[in-house]
């Protein structure tokens, strides 16, 4: 402060104005830097390509077998960040845009993870979540009922993402500086609530949770986002990563095209706003009339204005055969790493999942498919019929636009929270981790009125309204939601498998079990039975790390209060009123759905899916209860007994690729359809090419492109402007049939409305498997055309 006073004396007195204020404003900036570096942490954030396998691959979600991965949306990414206090402990947190995490991948991961850092990182202080996309590629958990619409085990997408997760750890550890995090989930004029991004799904289970309870609430899903904003002290802003309640089911049980959904696309818009605009994200000068952020054509001049002289200088690029290409050229003609500069880490921003069991993105409400009317409120049927049921998005009836609406929605409210986040975390970096068998846990529970009684959880087991499926994705067959009786011809089906004992249906009761998963062991395990809960401590802010899939809403809120709780009344003053609890779902396991005891005995859906029995989210309650205590008095925890490590177990069915071929005469790249001689296309308009193509499982051109929109520079310079890492490019892989060598990539470009004027073309990426096993790699490119 003495310095301040000595510039403000030196301005009023000093016969030297000049050189005084220049004095001054020196001093200022030391007395600010002095106080904005002060950091209690060192913080680094990291990102890694997990798209996996883009072809023939089953994608996980909807356990729909008939939903086949046959390309591109945008591609799929790994971000982590890593904070540790300079001479003390350090957290990671890793969000997947994966449907889930996976057990095994954890493990691996871990195993990785100690190989090079010794016990630096360990299952520990490591969380790995999932976002719940239900259009990535399946078969990398390791219990058998998750694997059998993949057929099985599937390695690609095992094996992308541990590499992709080790490596987006490595570049968070490499990024580690001295830094400052930010914490804000009230964005001034107001609050962190999300209005229209959510809903209830299965609101009849949600009403028989007591009155006196849902009056605590205004809405009947979490409504609020929460976000840590990560500055680094020489960078300024380098991540955000947030948390709100909402289904990764934009994109519907017959879409094809691998996505992150509406959360994976929030992180796509947030982190190009942020590498074009930085913190001038309300300037609409900066942002297209479609309201997303502006790409690399906003930063190259238009040297081109008049149409016929495009038209001419357009004719003179015709399609080029396909030619042999390096593996790395997709990767050096990405459109991000145009942008990224070389010392400065690149913005990470990542829309993570907390308990969003009943809650779905489609939030005009679920509607009959043959009558157009609402569905029936109890069971989510149409004339008794499950399947005729859908939820529809804000942009029905087309799916991507209700996953870009859903998306942007996430994302401005993202950039609302990000830019008035003021409240600093300060405090320990800590952590509270365990292994515990939710099969046979003892739960002590409260009675009314005084005294206790102790309960059990269950072997896991799932009920009939499980294959009824929810207003996102329905079943099939006469299954139906709020079934607690099942039917004699499916329990017959049943009993084919495995016959649940009477000590197991009356543990699960009211369930009714169609699958007795927990007790089924051949050829391996079908369901897990030991789970791994973890407490992540940064300052005065707390992540939950459940294995429980998806919390319903009021199963959320009762175990972030229970924690809250613990927290705040220890006494020793760590922590108070602005103390804050999320959940991070889906992370380090899988284990289905939570519902609460109330909701449980409606068995919809989410009951259905509640594996260990109706004390579930009470056995959850008490042991992250006694996790909290530990973490307050500094006491260590039991490791408990790890999960098996099945891998070495595991079962594949999936056909490999034998070969891949072209037609006579024809290369891998050429062009099959061109765009039209002369062509002039407006914005938002779309482009289509069809190349001769090969497999994608050749080659996952990780961190590369399948797709590339190039824009000509001058006479003979072709600059990337839009890769399969962009919402607006579509990458569709096709065979003419399932055992067909032949195959061909239909590329859609999808104009936006921010692009700039000028000469444009299509090219093509992939790599081409020979009969003795050889992969050649290859690239084409379509004639050009001019976008007006």
């Amino acid at each position: 402060m003495m310095e301040l006073l000595a510039s403000i004396h030196c301005y009023f007195w000093s016969p030297s104005r000049t050189i005084c204020l220049w004095m001054s404003l020196v001093l200022l900036l030391q007395y600010s830097k002095t106080v904005v570096s002060k950091s209690d942490y060192l913080i680094g954030l990291g990102s890694y390509d997990i798209t996996g396998p883009a072809a023939d691959v089953n994608m996980m979600g909807y356990a729909n077998a008939e939903q086949i991965a046959s390309g591109i949306h945008f591609r799929l990414r790994a971000r982590s960040f890593i904070v540790a206090e300079p001479q003390g402990k350090r957290v990671v947190f890793v969000n997947l845009d994966a449907c889930m995490a996976s057990q095994l991948v954890t493990i691996k991961v871990i195993e990785r993870l100690k190989a090079r850092y010794g016990e630096l990182y360990t299952e520990q202080n490591v969380a790995i979540s999932g976002i719940h996309t239900h259009a990535g590629p399946g078969g990398y958990l390791q219990y058998v009922v998750y694997l059998i619409t993949s057929l099985g085990f599937v390695r690609q997408s095992f094996d992308v993402l541990v590499d992709g997760i080790e490596k987006s750890i490595i570049q968070a550890h490499e990024n580690l500086r001295p830094g400052s995090i930010f914490v804000n989930k009230d964005s001034g004029f107001s609050t962190g609530e999300l209005l229209d991004a959510s809903v209830n799904r299965s609101p009849s289970a949600y009403l028989n949770n007591p009155a006196s309870e849902r009056r605590k609430h205004k809405y009947d899903v979490d409504k609020e986002m929460t976000l840590l904003k990560f500055v680094d002290d020489q960078w300024g802003p380098v991540g955000s990563f947030n948390w709100f309640a909402t289904h990764g089911t934009s994109m519907s049980r017959t879409n094809s095209l691998i996505s992150g959904d509406n959360k994976g696309a929030a992180a796509r818009f947030m982190e190009d706003w942020f590498e074009k605009n930085g913190i001038k994200s309300s300037d609409t000068n900066e942002s297209g009339s479609d309201g997303l952020p502006r790409r690399v054509s906003n930063i190259i001049p238009n040297i081109h204005d008049d149409n016929n002289k495009l038209l001419e200088l357009a004719t003179s690029f015709r399609s080029s055969p396909g030619s042999p290409a390096t593996q790395t050229m997709s990767v050096a003609r990405r459109v991000r790493g145009a942008l990224k500069q070389a010392e400065k880490p690149g913005f990470v921003s990542a829309f993570c999942q907390t308990n969003c069991g009943d809650v779905s993105p489609n939030v005009l409400g679920a509607f009959c498919t043959d009558t157009g009317l609402p569905c029936d409120f109890n069971h989510s049927t149409c004339g008794g019929k499950n399947e005729l049921c859908y939820g529809r998005g804000p942009g029905y009836p087309d799916e991507f636009e209700s996953t870009r609406i859903i998306g942007e929605r996430q994302f401005r409210k993202a950039v609302d929270l990000f830019e008035k986040a003021s409240e600093q975390l300060k405090g320990e970096v800590d952590y509270r981790h365990t292994y515990i068998d939710f099969s046979q846990l003892e739960v002590t529970l409260t009675k009314v009125g005084g005294g206790s009684e102790v309960v059990k959880t269950c072997p896991a087991a799932m009920g009939f309204a499980f294959a009824a499926g929810t207003t996102d994705g329905p079943g099939a067959f006469d299954f139906k939601q709020g079934d607690d009786q099942g039917n004699p011809f499916w329990r017959l089906v049943r009993d084919v498998l495995k016959t649940p004992d009477k000590k197991q249906v009356d543990c699960q009761h009211p369930k009714p079990i169609l699958l007795d998963t927990g007790e089924m062991k051949q050829p391996y395990d079908w369901a897990p039975s030991v789970l791994p809960i973890q407490i992540l401590r940064i300052g005065q802010f707390v992540i939950l790390s459940v294995p429980g899939g998806k919390f319903t809403t009021m199963s959320g809120r009762r175990l972030r209060n229970a924690v809250k709780t613990v927290l705040t009344r220890s006494g020793n003053g760590e922590f108070g009123s602005n103390t804050y609890v999320v959940i991070a779902g889906l992370t380090n396991t899988y284990s289905q759905y939570v519902a609460t005891l109330e909701e449980y005995q409606v068995q919809r859906y989410e009951g259905a899916s509640t594996l260990y029995g109706p004390h579930t989210l009470s056995a959850y309650i008490q042991e992250f209860q006694k996790l909290a205590t530990a973490l307050i008095k500094g006491q260590p925890v039991e490791a408990g007994i790890p999960p098996p490590d099945l891998l070495q177990k595991q079962i594949s069915l999936l056909t490999p690729v034998i070969m891949d071929s072209t037609p006579a005469g024809k290369n891998f790249g050429d062009v099959s359809s061109d765009v039209p001689a002369n062509s002039t296309f407006k914005r938002g308009s779309t482009v289509t090419v069809v190349f001769w193509s090969s497999c994608p499982r050749n080659d996952l051109l990780t961190e590369g492109t399948f797709a590339l929109v190039e824009m000509l520079q001058g006479k003979d310079t072709w600059t990337p402007m839009y890769d399969d890492d962009d919402f607006c490019l579509r990458f569709k892989w096709s065979r003419p049939s399932k055992l067909s060598p032949q195959s061909k990539a239909t590329i859609e470009w999808i104009i936006p409305s921010s692009s700039s004027p000028g000469v444009y073309r299509i090219r093509h990426f992939g790599a081409s498997k020979g009969l003795m096993g050889s992969i050649r790699h290859f690239t084409g490119s379509s004639s050009a055309f001019v976008v007006a």
